[in-house]
């Protein structure tokens, strides 16, 4: 069995984790429940896409830079998923781009997008449609400033940003500079 150390002078065998023995986690997507039998180094993304057949998240850098797996975790934040271990959501709630479909905030910006020419490729999209659908609902007072810091954490070759800007202020009602 292999095992790996629990800490930095911690390492003699009794107390080490194994490493290689599936881990059972309930795990709530979308607002359904799945029971998993997951390995311990298995992504969310990986979870998402070949076993729950969710492909709004997207593999982009596998770094967590890209913003193309983006979801949000337990209502709160959005986390990208190639960096998530499933095993280490045992009762926690993921909710995808999938997850959103029927959501009036998602549905304004994607039709902000559409008019604003926002999605390109649309590689990158549902990432950033989940983001600044979370930002949506979090933030009180949406500027521009505060949706460029938003997509920071996403990157897209295809639009410049410029087109995402203006669709979020198109939906807050607001002007966007150029």
């Amino acid at each position: 069995m292999r095992t790996t150390p629990l800490g930095v002078g911690r390492a003699p065998a009794a107390q080490a984790m194994p490493v290689d023995e599936p881990r059972h986690v309930v795990v709530t997507v979308n607002g359904r429940l799945y029971p998993l039998e997951v390995s311990v180094d298995e992504r969310l993304l990986d979870t998402l896409r070949t076993r729950l057949g969710l492909y709004g998240a997207r593999y982009g850098c596998g770094t967590g830079h890209c913003g193309a797996c983006v979801v949000v975790r337990n209502d709160e934040e959005t986390v990208p998923s190639c960096l998530v271990l499933t095993a280490r959501l045992d009762g926690q709630r993921v909710t995808t781009y999938e997850g959103y479909q029927q959501d009036r905030r998602l549905k304004s910006l994607m039709d902000a997008f559409a008019e604003e020419g926002a999605a390109q490729c649309g590689y990158c999209t549902p990432g950033m449609l989940v983001s600044l659908r979370l930002l949506l609902e979090k933030e009180a007072r949406v500027t521009e400033d505060v949706v460029r810091t938003a997509l920071l954490s996403h990157i897209c070759r295809c639009t410049g940003y410029y087109a995402p800007v203006r669709a979020v202020m198109k939906v807050v009602g607001a002007d966007a500079v150029d």
